[in-house]
């Protein structure tokens, strides 16, 4: 199943994970550590108040310092800094479903602009419209893959399973769902790392 056709049949909980799973792996470019966001993955769990999601996000956003775009370095941490500033305050599926498509389409810019091979990734070009459909045709099966920048493939297919493990199982699959975040944002470390020095 295609990750447009996911997110349209996505319920809430599966919707503001999708989202929160982007944003997860992009901490690295606001500068957080690996637990900041983790009161809004167990708010997301069974038993979870809804009702503080808000103060949750406010606390996040202190935290990592995003008040505006002023600070941002560059293109790749702007986008991560609005996906965090965009997130909904109030945990609905309307909401939940606009912040999970455009932090999806975010997410992949962010890794086609730090992928070192990004620039021979003719297939996702350069602008939304060509994220739009890439993402349109994406599923992880073997070859939908092909012709993507590494970066932009491996994270692809990270956003199809997180909303594959919520849709089949729910609140039982985000503990799987946190796991193949975590690894997305230790591979992205890795680069943002790499990055710096490169540019040291």
């Amino acid at each position: 199943m295609s990750l447009v056709d996911l997110i349209a049949q996505a319920d809430e909980r599966g919707l503001t994970a999708g989202g929160l799973a982007c944003l997860d792996r992009c901490v690295p470019l606001l500068g957080g550590d690996d637990e900041v966001l983790r009161p809004l993955w167990a708010n997301l769990a069974t038993g979870g108040d809804p009702a503080v999601w808000g103060d949750l996000l406010d606390r996040a956003r202190v935290k990592l310092g995003v008040v505006d775009d002023a600070d941002a370095e560059d293109e790749a941490a702007l986008l991560a800094r609005r996906m965090l500033a965009a997130a909904p305050a109030v945990r609905s599926a309307a909401e939940a479903r606009v912040w999970a498509d455009a932090c999806s389409v975010a997410s992949l810019r962010i890794h086609r602009l730090l992928d070192p091979a990004g620039d021979d990734a003719s297939s996702v070009g350069a602008g939304p419209g060509a994220l739009g459909s890439v993402r349109a045709g994406a599923a992880p099966a073997e070859g939908r893959t092909a012709g993507m920048s590494p970066l932009v493939a491996a994270e692809l297919r990270r956003q199809v399973s997180v909303l594959e493990l919520l849709n089949g199982h729910g609140a039982g699959g985000l503990r799987r769902a946190l796991e193949v975040s975590t690894e997305g944002r230790r591979v992205l470390r890795a680069v943002v790392s790499r990055r710096a020095r490169g540019r040291g």
